[in-house]
């Protein structure tokens, strides 16, 4: 049965996308950071490490 009365509201569906796909790109790029942290600080502990 089709809806009767107003019709969707499809300008915050589009808000709501966009932000969300902000959200997850903000937190890929805080995640590939981390990681490239972490890989520094193994490789500078491994050649302390060797220096020993």
């Amino acid at each position: 049965m089709a809806k009767t009365g107003r019709e969707k509201n499809t300008k915050n569906k589009s808000k709501h996308s966009k932000l969300m796909t902000r959200k997850k790109n903000k937190k890929k790029s805080e995640e590939s950071l981390r990681k490239e942290r972490l890989k520094a600080i193994i490789q500078k502990a491994n050649s302390q490490k060797g220096e020993d």
